[in-house]
């Protein structure tokens, strides 16, 4: 079986089972991941942006090369590399995960239970939940929904599709470190440098994939295109952006506005402001499927991208 349909295969089988049973509740492999790189940081850390790319390197230096280690040592058995492969995509999709909490949060606007919502927030973004009303809160779900499902989802196939199993866990480890360490908290404004140049880098490819798909499989596809060329570009994260403005185009509402983060209060340009209505609590459920869609088409198209790519190199 060639490395194509062993890709293909895994990667249908690793999306399946993540709709199927989601995250671990212990022992995720990217909870394992980051235990390690905090460890690497303890004994790294410097305020220089020097040593965050030695942090960098070293953490996603080792995911990649365990993939490839692991890849080596299957290759010569078809049914295992389909299953070694299957199993990075489940660990690094987080799709069903994703889907989920922004659900959990949507029952408790509609029940009208505010304080119930502001205490699940925090599973799913980094807001200040105080700071939110009722419709602030259902606003960062589906931004967080459209930026992850590009960030836990998309991202990943493509980088699958891309490097195998390397790709997948290399991909993961970058975003995952952008998330430790990427912030700019005073700690990590220097020495998260590197590892949030990185993640724009790897996450390029994924955000615009995602705007597309999200542009397709979305209520107002005409809608979705406008917003992502008139707003995508005042988002100040390149790959959010995109994403977001996507997004808010396909589902009708607007994003983006004021919003606060460890205290820190941002003013956000509105993404789809002129033709968008403020985000209400059922919208949550709307973005929830248009990024279960988007993920189950991402696995089509990069399946199909890497099968062509293969044969006219073969």
């Amino acid at each position: 079986m060639g490395a194509d349909r062993v890709h293909a295969y895994g990667a249908a089988a690793g999306l399946l089972g993540d709709l199927l049973l989601g995250d671990p509740r212990r022992g995720h492999p990217v909870a394992v991941f980051g235990r390690a790189a905090a460890g690497v940081e303890r004994v790294l850390w410097h305020d220089h942006r020097g040593w965050g790319a030695l942090h960098t390197a070293v953490c996603v230096g080792g995911a990649v090369a365990l993939g490839a280690g692991a890849a080596r040592a299957v290759r010569s058995s078809a049914a295992a590399s389909v299953a070694l492969t299957a199993t990075a995509t489940w660990a690094v999709v987080g799709g069903t995960s994703l889907v989920r909490e922004a659900r959990t949060i949507g029952r408790c606007l509609e029940a009208g239970d505010v304080e119930g919502a502001r205490a699940r927030l925090p599973h799913l973004c980094g807001r200040d939940p105080q700071a939110l009303d009722a419709d602030g809160i259902a606003r960062a779900v589906v931004e967080s929904v459209a930026e992850n499902t590009s960030d836990a989802v998309v991202g990943a196939l493509v980088w699958g599709a891309v490097g195998g199993v390397p790709g997948l866990l290399g991909f993961r480890a970058v975003n995952t470190l952008d998330a430790m360490v990427g912030h700019r908290s005073p700690r990590h404004r220097r020495y998260g440098w590197a590892s949030a140049r990185l993640d724009d880098l790897a996450g390029w490819p994924g955000a615009r994939l995602t705007a597309v798909l999200a542009a397709v499989a979305g209520d107002d596809p005409r809608g979705a295109v406008r917003a992502w060329r008139a707003d995508a570009r005042k988002h100040p994260s390149p790959n959010a952006g995109p994403v977001e403005a996507s997004f808010a185009g396909a589902l009708g509402v607007r994003l983006g506005g004021t919003l606060s983060y460890g205290g820190r209060v941002e003013h956000r340009p509105v993404l789809n402001g002129p033709a968008g209505r403020p985000v209400a609590a059922r919208d949550i459920e709307r973005a929830a499927r248009l990024s279960r869609r988007v993920g189950l088409l991402a696995l089509g198209v990069t399946v199909a991208a890497r099968l062509v790519a293969k044969g006219r190199t073969s």
